[in-house]
């Protein structure tokens, strides 16, 4: 009896871990597709005259 239980829980240990594989995978995914992207021009930062911190390029003199 002891036998069988012992198989009956890893059975279930590997059906939880497939189980848990899927669901981080799923949210993977959906991270990926709702992603806005993260190009550069959307990443850079100027500073101006000022010293204070832009998100539009210096304009050149």
């Amino acid at each position: 009896m002891a036998k069988s239980q012992a198989t009956f829980m890893k059975k279930q240990l590997e059906k939880n871990r497939q189980k848990k594989k899927e669901e981080k995978l799923e949210r993977k995914q959906e991270r990926q597709q709702n992603s806005t992207g993260g190009d550069l021009e959307s990443m850079m930062a100027y500073v101006n005259e000022f010293g204070e911190i832009v998100s539009t390029p210096p304009e050149k003199k």
